[in-house]
């Protein structure tokens, strides 16, 4: 009787020791998988990211390539040929126009910011809107139209053409622009008339109403601003020629 009973209790601490070590086998393991996981699907999700964008360095440098060579052969094509010159000057332009050519030339370089006062030292009560202090996509969209208006012949942000089907919107703490996500500060270049262009700093003007809201913007004229073509694709899916 003694020896089952002695037996019993053996048995029973054994139990209740190996129960303990499974627990905190089950505790170490949860404790130091999830990090090494959380760790190995960010560097998946980075390499996979890497690809990518070596995929589509490769391909720009490709366009790039079939650009050129289609340039030596129009050159080639039009030499000594009035007409198909006269044509390819026609092309030319149009690419200028539509955005599609870097182009240079004389204009204003505007630098647009998100404000460099401290908030947090700010005596902030409800009826503060905190959004004020930071660039948003309608400022942007506002001083892109006011330098149309003032005749600018070509603009970029932050080395993104502006063309006629480019969309700026804000996603977070980015603004989308073509497509790309770009961030504070804003760098706005733009060709045209250098006078006319720097009215945008007239009061009232787009350029003072930012500064009234403690936002960064600063106008420069510049005589040799280059502008860079439309990296995209244009595709237009219902814009036709009338017969």
């Amino acid at each position: 009787m003694i020896n089952k009973k002695n037996v019993s209790i053996v048995l029973g601490i054994m139990c209740f020791a190996l129960t303990i070590g499974i627990c905190i086998q089950i505790k170490t393991v949860k404790k130091y998988s999830s990090p090494v996981s959380t760790s190995y699907e960010v560097n998946n999700l980075r390499t996979q990211v890497l690809k990518y964008k070596e995929r589509y360095d490769d391909i720009i440098e490709e366009t790039e390539k079939i650009d050129n060579e289609l340039q030596r052969e129009i050159e080639k094509a039009t030499e000594n040929n009035s007409e198909l010159e006269y044509a390819k000057n026609q092309i030319i332009d149009g690419n200028k126009i539509i955005g599609l050519s870097e182009v240079k030339g004389p204009g204003v370089v505007i630098r647009v910011e998100d404000s460099k006062i401290d908030l947090s030292k700010l005596d902030i009560n409800k009826s503060m809107d905190l959004s004020n202090y930071i660039v948003h996509d309608m400022d942007l969209l506002k001083v892109v139209n006011e330098l149309k208006n003032a005749g600018a012949e070509a603009i970029s942000i932050n080395e993104q053409r502006i063309i006629s089907t480019t969309s700026i919107i804000c996603g977070g703490n980015t603004i989308s622009i073509n497509g790309e996500k770009i961030g504070s500060p804003f760098v706005i270049k733009a060709i045209g008339s250098p006078e006319a262009l720097a009215n945008l700093e007239r009061p009232g003007g787009c350029i003072a109403n930012l500064k009234e809201r403690e936002l960064v913007a600063v106008l420069k004229k510049d005589n040799d601003i280059t502008i860079p073509k439309y990296s995209g694709v244009l595709n237009f899916k219902y814009l036709s020629n009338v017969d």
